[in-house]
Order: C-alpha cells, then sequence, then structure tokens
C-alpha cells in the first residue's frame, strides 16, 4: 500500500464563509477550484506534488506550528498580495537558515498558514 495523496480538510462556520476561502485561497494564492458541492469545495492545480506530512514541536525559528504550509514560486509576490488584501502579516518575511524565504498569515477561519519558497 501507498498514500498518493493527502488533503488537508478545513471546517468552517457556515456556507457564506465559503466565499472567504475562494478570495485566500482561490484569489490571493491562484488556486483553482477543482471541485465544488456546495458543502466542500477543493482548491489546487494540475502540478505533480510528492506526498508529504510533518510533524513538529515549532514552526522552526521559535514561531508556533503552521497549521499549513504552503510552497509559492515567488514568496515576495505572494507577501504583496497579502498586505494589499489587508491580511495581517504574523511572522516574516524571514530567509530561514533551513534555506527558505517564509511567511505567516491567518487564514479567514484562523488557521496558521506559513507561505514559503526554497531559496
Amino acid at each position: 500500500m501507498k498514500v498518493n495523496r493527502i488533503v488537508a480538510n478545513i471546517a468552517v462556520p457556515s456556507h457564506e464563509a465559503m466565499q472567504a476561502a475562494q478570495h485566500f485561497y482561490g484569489e490571493l494564492l491562484g488556486l483553482e477550484l477543482l471541485m465544488d458541492h456546495g458543502w466542500i469545495a477543493t482548491y489546487g492545480n494540475a502540478a505533480k506534488m510528492t506526498v508529504q506530512m510533518s510533524v513538529a514541536t515549532e514552526g522552526g525559528a521559535g514561531t508556533p506550528v503552521p497549521d499549513l504550509s504552503i510552497e509559492v514560486d515567488d514568496v515576495d509576490e505572494a507577501f504583496t498580495r497579502m498586505q494589499a488584501a489587508g491580511i495581517a502579516i504574523e511572522y516574516g518575511p524571514a530567509d530561514e537558515l533551513w534555506g527558505v524565504r517564509r511567511f505567516y498569515v491567518r487564514d479567514p477561519f484562523g488557521r496558521l498558514v506559513n507561505i514559503l519558497s526554497h531559496r
């Protein structure tokens, strides 16, 4: 047996909150709406990714463990989009010793999101 995919599921309080997900994950981060059944919406893209899951005692550099880590091709562009949208930056941007540039924000549902690029 092998794991083919890991999907993060985020509980939201209402159907109206699904619009906030579309704004944050769809518009700001550029993910496509791949599936929408009304009660669940899945965002992603056609890129093939490795299956990964992390467990951690901290988020590195003394930060809290993020709920999600999203790797982007241009972390500074993502940072600019989040700032322009009025999303509070909780950490960074920072060039970390382990070779990533990253920052933390909270999604509309309070999840701590680590947005990063490998240097």
